[in-house]
């Protein structure tokens, strides 16, 4: 039976999004650099390093997933955004020798998702931007997989720390069902145990029963 008193909300897909999952919102507050292609009147307070009223047109910042794809639009240039370094063409080339000697945890936790998100945006680097994230996923897949198989009851800590969100995600999913197998194994496949939720519960009942 399941323990969690909360059950995750599995994100979005893709360029997809599920605001009901906590780690979609997350990502939704990951900062792009953007630059102004109009005046914005009256939002100077969301520039930090000037003191003008208003933000100029070509002021140089930093916004919000979530408010960057709100006031970005094709046709009406309000706002053009700029890719994050590890998407640029010089860390492109270092996942395609070898996507494996990344830190991408380091380089941001939502790799994928972030990546993945900014496709939204027109530029003419996306088919190679999307390109690398798949050849960097498929090519780290195996070995966060074969990780996960052969860290039964180890501290695995060292091995995820460097691991984006996605693939830590993986690596659970791997390890849950290397123990499942375990506990097949063990003839403790069909043991059922009590939900938290319940022993607390009764906890609660007996404290409020005795005198």
């Amino acid at each position: 039976m399941d323990s969690q008193s909360y059950l995750p909300v599995q994100p979005g897909v893709g360029m997809e999004e599920n605001f009901l999952s906590l780690d979609d919102i997350l990502l939704s507050h990951e900062r792009l650099p953007v630059r102004t292609e109009c005046s914005f009147p009256r939002l100077g307070f969301l520039e930090k390093s000037s003191d003008s009223p208003d933000i100029p047109e070509g002021t140089k910042m930093e916004l919000p997933l979530w408010l960057s794809k709100g006031l970005y639009e094709r046709k009406r240039r309000v706002l053009s955004v700029e890719l994050p370094k590890v998407y640029r063409e010089s860390w492109r080339t270092v996942f395609t020798a070898d996507p494996n000697v990344v830190d991408l945890h380091k380089m941001g936790p939502y790799y994928y998702g972030l990546g993945s998100q900014m496709l939204h945006f027109e530029s003419p680097e996306n088919p190679d931007i999307a390109q690398t994230l798949l050849q960097t996923f498929v090519g780290r897949f195996r070995r966060t997989m074969d990780s996960s198989q052969n860290a039964y009851n180890e501290d695995t800590s060292a091995l995820v720390e460097r691991l984006d969100w996605l693939e830590k995600t993986l690596f659970r999913s791997g390890q849950s069902g290397l123990n499942g197998f375990q506990s097949w194994e063990k003839g403790l496949a069909s043991t059922l145990t009590a939900s938290s939720l319940v022993l607390n519960y009764r906890k609660r009942k007996i404290t409020d029963v005795q005198p």
